[in-house]
């Protein structure tokens, strides 16, 4: 199986292009008081490790300066994202808020993760365009919940994910344009794995973030999500999904060596340990309704050392694109 980039690739990279384009340096003056700034980035890797221990794992491979600012932008996409699915009152105007209150230069003390964010942002001279990009994505949550081809279900990715990638890469940093294709791959790679893994989560929140078309083609009607059905329907859909992730994943891989030597391996690992979601899908008959697909902490650290040798050596780069 191949992966046909060319019918949503060009159009994620050109909204990626459009970000790079806005660029305006900001002016940013920290507090007066740098333990207002210290809380506040202790406050993220608190969130960080309370949400996702996979990607606290992997952050941790990171110096300490860039470990910090990947965990504030952590926070930042953590709130984001759940000022739609867990926010109280009105859900839009809170996010519209957050908005506003994320993109001034200089925050209130009070306000942590936006504190944290905005430092993070001015140091590593991200565009706030991938900010405004994000919220947007999230923010699509509102009014779509269906997708009709994997195309258009891929330009949601890119709000949601690839722009936390390409936001990863000023921090980490990266040699040029070249990287940005592979940063692309990635988000969509990721996201879709959360996808497969959160079917059944997302179908009870009213939403289905799967390619309409395909599900048709496979036969698989929504009353058969409804009612959790896994029949050999079903499995070939899942298997058909699951491979098309693999090679987008083995398609991004490469341009981890195009990433300053210090991230490689943080970024291998994230990679690499959300990938391994979908070997525990298919270990579980791909019943994605009653099971959540996740990776133990032995299994990750088990991975860790082929991660580490890969990164290192570049074998990335002799994954078929």
């Amino acid at each position: 199986m191949t992966v046909n980039t060319s019918q949503w690739e060009s159009h994620l990279l050109s909204l990626a292009q459009e970000a790079l384009d806005s660029y305006v340096p900001e002016e940013w003056t920290p507090p007066d008081n740098s333990s207002k700034l210290d809380q506040a980035y202790r406050y993220c890797e608190e969130l960080t490790q309370l949400h996702s221990k996979t990607f606290y794992l992997a952050s941790g491979l990171l110096p300490d300066s860039k470990r910090r600012a990947i965990r504030a932008l952590y926070a930042f996409c953590r709130v984001s994202d759940d000022l739609v699915d867990r926010s109280s009152g009105d859900a839009l105007k809170n996010l519209q808020e957050w908005r506003l209150r994320t993109a001034i230069s200089a925050p209130t003390g009070n306000d942590a993760v936006a504190l944290a964010w905005a430092d993070t942002r001015k140091i590593y001279q991200i565009p706030l365009r991938y900010e405004e990009q994000l919220i947007d994505g999230v923010a699509q949550d509102f009014r779509k919940t269906r997708y009709q081809s994997f195309s258009e279900l891929a330009t949601y990715c890119y709000g949601v994910a690839c722009t936390v990638g390409l936001m990863s890469m000023h921090i980490i940093g990266y040699s040029g344009p070249e990287a940005y294709p592979y940063a692309i791959r990635l988000g969509v790679a990721l996201q879709m794995t959360n996808i497969l893994r959160d079917i059944g989560e997302d179908w009870g929140l009213g939403r289905l973030y799967l390619p309409q078309k395909e599900l048709e083609n496979f036969g698989i009607t929504e009353s058969d999500i409804s009612r959790g059905i896994v029949d050999d329907r079903w499995r070939n859909f899942m298997k058909f999904q699951i491979e098309r992730n693999r090679h987008l994943y083995s398609a991004a891989l490469p341009g981890i060596s195009l990433l300053d030597r210090e991230g490689r391996f943080a970024i291998g690992a994230a990679a690499e340990l959300y990938q391994a979601i979908l070997t525990d899908i298919e270990a579980h008959d791909y019943n994605v309704f009653n099971h959540r697909a996740s990776i133990s902490k032995w299994g990750k650290f088990r991975l860790l050392p082929g991660i580490w040798w890969r990164s290192k050596r570049g074998r990335y780069s002799m994954q078929a694109e």
